[in-house]
């Protein structure tokens, strides 16, 4: 088993690229184990040109997609819980019993569990309460994967899952609020339609720039972030919100990442973790 682990445990294909990226692709040229969990293939998900997928082959296309970005970002292991897209808050697939909102807690928990204990990570990274923008499959892989995490280091529970396994740290990968004000600011000062980004300020989106722990250069690793971006052309098409800016710009927001310390409780006082050496930023 490798000494060092991060452990991303997300829900959709291409979530882990832009908020995520730039961390694993550092972390895994060092020499860390990468491991991500991704609830779903993004069954439901917008398709960006009907000649790269239909609704019947996106689950196998956004697959393909995420393997591709896996490489590109050095994730060395992808575990795929095999769970269907919820779709949209508000949308009619949320009411199919298949989707990943739907899953009782009492069947993704335990697998979970399992994963942390075989894995036996250092670091276990995933959503904010709020999935970051509310969608409900971010929602729920925040809820199983923080009740997997405290669940994983009682023996007493789920021991048909393996030995026992505390992680040291559990954190959430975040967008500060001021970053969606900024991207908005920019597109206005060159003219370019903010519709897009409009309702993001106006519902508050983001985590309070004051409660963020650790911001991360990743500047090394953003040709790495773009490349992985590149892979899911479904998603990440020519009228994504993202390529209205000039490709620099994009870059230049991109190299750099926000996270928030959950355990151990900070208590005012977050300790970057060991295996993030060297990614330290200011704000």
């Amino acid at each position: 088993m490798p000494k060092n682990t991060l452990l991303a445990c997300l829900a959709h294909p291409d979530d882990e690229s832009f908020g995520l990226g730039g961390t694993m692709a550092r972390l895994g040229a060092n020499g860390t184990h990468v491991a991500l969990v991704c609830a779903t293939r993004g069954e439901v998900g917008e398709i960006s040109d009907p000649a790269l997928a239909t609704p019947a082959t996106l689950p196998q296309v956004r697959e393909a997609e995420l393997r591709c970005a896996c490489s590109a970002l050095n994730v060395d292991e992808l575990i795929f819980l095999d769970y269907r897209d919820s779709g949209m808050a508000g949308t009619p697939e949320n009411n199919d019993p298949r989707a990943f909102a739907n899953i009782p807690a009492e069947e993704v928990v335990p697998r979970l569990v399992g994963l942390i204990r075989r894995l036996r990570p250092q670091v276990v990274v995933t959503f904010d309460p709020s999935g970051g923008y509310g969608h409900p499959d971010h929602i729920a892989i925040h809820l199983h994967t923080v009740a997997a995490f405290h669940a994983a280091a009682d023996a007493s529970r789920y021991p048909e899952q393996g030995p026992a396994w505390q992680p040291e740290q559990l954190l959430y990968v975040v967008f500060p609020r001021n970053f969606f004000a900024d991207m908005r600011q920019k597109l206005a000062e060159m003219g370019i339609d903010t519709s897009d980004w409009d309702d993001r300020e106006e519902r508050h989106m983001g985590w309070p720039d004051d409660q963020i722990d650790f911001v991360l250069d990743v500047s090394e690793a953003v040709e790495a972030k773009w490349a992985a971006l590149e892979c899911h052309r479904t998603q990440f098409g020519p009228n994504n919100p993202f390529k209205k800016f000039p490709p620099e710009i994009t870059r230049q927001m991109m190299g750099r990442e926000f996270m928030v310390q959950v355990w151990p409780e900070p208590n005012g006082q977050a300790t970057l973790p060991e295996i993030f050496a060297g990614l330290a930023a200011t704000l």
